[in-house]
């Protein structure tokens, strides 16, 4: 398959085009670290460096900037994981792990934040999922079922195996950038540092190739 490409920022976005992006931006650093009951749009808005009317005329309310925040960083995602399985039903052998995993990693370097942010919507049990998110997040675990099933070779995994094996690639993941402000309190190194994210994104394709290799030692 072609190598994804993430979609690029206009040139000479409009002022309003720029206030808004620095809210999103501004709103996922924040959910991730206070959570959303701890965050106030006024915390929102005094880093962006705006007034609170200001950043009411780009979002009506809190729940509506944590959407907009939350579908930002799943839609890329979602429309990626929905052109693999057309690939996939059309030409198995076509696609590439190492191309699907570099474009997943170039999109969590480019919202750090996301991971954490999902991880505590994971632990609060989905609590602040509207159905409108709720119709965002459930497709994606369908579609990476859908693109595992079409890309494993039969004999490897059984169809009920198939949404474990996206979960536990979910967790790895999302885990890896989800628990980096932990590890380097520990030790001091920094996961999100250039050489230590290639050497996840490395490893991440090693491990993906090896899952769906048919001759690995993995194999039944």
């Amino acid at each position: 398959m072609s190598h994804p490409t993430v979609q690029a920022t206009p040139a000479a976005p409009r002022k309003g085009d720029r206030t808004a992006a620095a809210i999103l931006a501004a709103a996922e650093d924040l959910f991730a670290e206070k959570g959303f009951e701890g965050t106030t749009l006024r915390d929102v808005a005094n880093r962006v460096g705006i007034r609170i009317p200001s950043l009411y005329n780009h979002f009506a309310s809190k729940e509506a900037l944590y959407g907009a925040v939350l579908e930002r960083g799943l839609s890329p995602i979602l429309e990626m994981l929905s052109k693999l399985v057309e690939e996939s039903n059309r030409d198995a052998d076509s696609i590439e792990p190492r191309a699907v995993v570099e474009w997943i990693v170039a999109v969590l370097d480019a919202q750090p934040h996301l991971p954490l942010l999902l991880l505590r919507e994971t632990l609060s049990g989905g609590n602040r999922l509207t159905p409108e998110l709720r119709d965002w997040i459930a497709p994606i675990f369908e579609r990476a079922g859908e693109a595992a099933a079409g890309g494993a070779p039969p004999t490897r995994w059984s169809s009920d195996q198939i949404p474990q094996l996206v979960l536990a690639i979910y967790h790895v993941v999302i885990g890896y950038y989800a628990i980096a402000p932990f590890y380097k309190q520990l030790n001091g190194q920094d996961l999100l540092a250039e050489k230590a994210r290639a050497r996840q994104t490395a490893f991440l394709v090693e491990l993906v190739e090896t899952l769906f290799s048919p001759d690995s030692t993995l194999a039944r």
